[in-house]
């Protein structure tokens, strides 16, 4: 019998296409898999072009277009809970979140897979931790709940907690 894959072994997601988005810089990324956590990159690139294309998300005002690379150094990866905390570190993220750290947006498996209760549903959340992360790549810091009952801004940290708005995955 073999062994399974290594952990911190990676693979990447060929090459996609044209940019996202129809005016400003162009900011290009790839995507990774950590070979540990059984999804393939192909897969999890699918979701986070989706997110990068649609006009809701971090191009829609016209200062920016995405486009995924194989070779980018802004790295979009999707690691096992032990690695999210290798990658995020000093920041702690206790087997449980997800992190932007140097060229590395670092989506926890864990979270990707169960999501968190109080953001449901699972594709509506996913969304959600690929803007945020991916906003902290683009100079974005954390914002607070405006008022209970309003919308959350995206850069909330809505894994923690909503403080009182609603959960929302886009910009």
């Amino acid at each position: 019998m073999s062994p399974g894959p290594a952990p911190g072994t990676y693979s990447t997601a060929p090459e996609a296409g044209p940019a996202a988005g129809t005016a400003g810089d162009l900011v290009q990324y790839r995507v990774e898999v950590e070979d540990v956590v059984g999804i393939s990159p192909v897969e999890f690139a699918a979701a986070v072009d989706g997110v990068t294309a649609d006009p809701r998300g971090w191009t829609q005002d016209g200062a920016r277009r995405l486009q995924r690379t194989d070779t980018a150094p802004l790295r979009i990866v999707l690691v096992s809970p032990p690695t999210a905390d290798q990658l995020c570190a000093p920041l702690n993220t206790a087997g449980k979140y997800s992190c932007r750290n140097g060229n590395d947006v670092v989506i926890n498996a864990d979270r990707w897979n169960v999501g968190v209760p109080h953001f449901q549903p699972l594709d509506q959340y996913r969304i959600y931790v690929i803007n945020h992360e991916l906003g902290h790549a683009l100079r974005n810091p954390h914002e607070s709940c405006p008022g209970s009952g309003q919308v959350a801004p995206v850069m909330l940290q809505q894994t923690i907690g909503l403080d009182g708005c609603l959960p929302n995955p886009w910009p």
